[in-house]
């Protein structure tokens, strides 16, 4: 029993780094540590994107089977990547798919025949999340600006976790980033 009480001492101090490395050697109770530190903040950032339950759920399902199936991909810090940003891009990819899945199968009525730009389920979390002034402000934004500028202010994330999940250069990010805040100190002014 020693063995046991200290794979589970060792499951119990691990970062969130370490517990994706032990995930990557099979090890279920770090899997299980690890969902439970994570899908709650996880669960949150995706409602913070998406407002329909089920497809939050379904993200969240199949962002933690992707997780347990590739956990051996994760460089780390070796990359200068965290564990939560890593696990918060393979989440924001799964939205992103679930969006074009459900896109893919909603067929118009015949009588709307004329196709009309609905804002992202993110600009509609936004407009609610920000309004008056502001929201007019960043609604003028272009949408690579808004990206970058919803992601560093409103998501909290730093440069290099907005370069992953953007999937864009570290400088660009910055380049963005200040465009934006740019444009909007012009449009409140």
């Amino acid at each position: 029993m020693p063995s046991v009480r200290k794979t589970r001492g060792a499951i119990e101090s691990a970062d969130e780094a370490g517990l994706v490395r032990l995930v990557a050697k099979g090890d279920r109770a770090a899997f299980e540590e690890l969902y439970r530190r994570t899908s709650p903040w996880l669960a949150l950032r995706l409602r913070r994107r998406c407002s329909d339950e089920q497809i939050v759920a379904e993200v969240l399902q199949e962002s933690y089977l992707a997780v347990w199936r590739a956990a051996g991909s994760f460089a780390g810090t070796a990359v200068d990547g965290s564990a939560a940003g890593w696990l918060w891009t393979i989440a924001a990819r799964r939205l992103v798919d679930a969006f074009r899945r459900r896109a893919r199968y909603v067929h118009p009525p015949p009588e709307a025949a004329e196709p009309v730009a609905a804002p992202a389920a993110e600009d509609e979390a936004l407009a609610g999340a920000v309004g008056g002034e502001l929201g007019s402000a960043l609604n003028t934004l272009a949408p690579e600006l808004r990206q970058v500028l919803q992601a560093m202010v409103l998501d909290g994330l730093s440069v290099r976790e907005t370069s992953v999940l953007l999937g864009l250069p570290e400088g660009t990010v910055k380049t963005r980033a200040r465009r934006a805040r740019i444009i909007m100190r012009e449009a409140l002014s």
